[in-house]
């Protein structure tokens, strides 16, 4: 996963203010460490994306991000 389709999909579920909030602010419980911090530590952004989802109870079918017609 590139880094730009990580925060369309944290835009796309959560909004694009509340999405940045949440990714700068929120600890994520496996992690011990916000989104954003994850990401520049290294850490697989699948596995942050992922987590973010856990920890937001994101259901199954909206973790892959939007639908779009375009494609």
């Amino acid at each position: 996963m590139r880094l730009s389709e990580f925060r369309q999909l944290i835009e796309d579920e959560f909004g694009e203010v509340r999405g940045e909030w949440i990714a700068h602010s929120h600890t994520l419980s496996s992690f011990g460490m916000t989104a954003d911090e994850a990401v520049e530590s290294g850490v697989d952004l699948r596995d942050v994306w992922i987590q973010l989802c856990t920890d937001f109870d994101v259901p199954e079918e909206r973790r892959l991000g939007r639908d779009d017609p375009r494609s």
